[in-house]
């Protein structure tokens, strides 16, 4: 636990707050019998409060920015994807308790359970320091400026950019292919490459098939853009 305080920067009075965050229902139902409760509640929380203090930060630092751009923002900030690079950042994995099937089964990198015991960490610290605590934690892990300009990239559509500056050229035809996949079942990394006129243009790696597309299509761009 003191590794994972020092990693936090915060430490807890009681401890018990965040153990109890670290503990997945499939570790909690094989110890039913000692009373064990998992980190499910605490998550509930701790999303409440994650978006109570990402609304706050977003709305004082973007003070001209209409409700859906705020709206947008904020859901790209506090997704599963996001939350999940906060885990690994703290490396949250090493210290969850899992039952023994999800821990066979890869659970300590699973993206879910990763980006639900975030939220379960700063429900506890919360609970354990208050509102000021949580705020400032969330704030140093999540809402600075690097995070929020790398959720900008991640948002843009670089496929759609593509379609139309394709488009423009009559008779080119624009197509995807998967090409390759890498790692185990829960952390696989894909492969996409785009085709114009059925020819390779260009291709992009990503950790989902849609990622591998978008990735592939922006290096189409740059290439394209290149060539002009």
């Amino acid at each position: 636990m003191h590794t994972l305080e020092e990693k936090l920067g915060y430490v807890f009075k009681n401890k018990a707050l965040l153990e109890n965050a670290l503990q997945h229902s499939s570790y909690a139902n094989e110890h039913r019998s000692a009373g064990l409760r998992s980190n499910e509640r605490l998550e509930f929380l701790g999303d409440a409060v994650l978006g109570v203090v990402t609304a706050d930060c977003l709305y004082r630092k973007h003070p001209n920015l209409p409700e859906g751009d705020l709206t947008r923002i904020r859901a790209a900030l506090v997704c599963e994807e996001s939350l999940h690079e906060v885990a690994q950042s703290l490396e949250l994995g090493r210290h969850l308790k899992l039952g023994r099937g999800e821990e066979l089964g890869g659970g300590r990198e699973r993206a879910s359970i990763l980006a639900d015991a975030t939220e379960s960490v700063f429900a506890a610290v919360y609970l354990d320091g208050g509102m000021e605590a949580a705020s400032a934690l969330i704030h140093r892990v999540l809402l600075d400026k690097e995070r929020e300009e790398v959720v900008e990239e991640r948002r843009r559509d670089y496929k759609t950019q593509l379609q139309e500056l394709v488009q423009r050229k009559s008779g080119s035809t624009l197509s995807y292919e998967m090409i390759g996949a890498t790692g185990p079942d829960h952390a696989k990394i894909f492969e996409a490459a785009v085709l114009l006129n059925g020819e390779p243009l260009s291709a992009g790696t990503g950790r989902s098939k849609k990622e591998a597309e978008q990735t592939a299509a922006r290096a189409a761009l740059e290439k394209l853009a290149e060539q002009n």
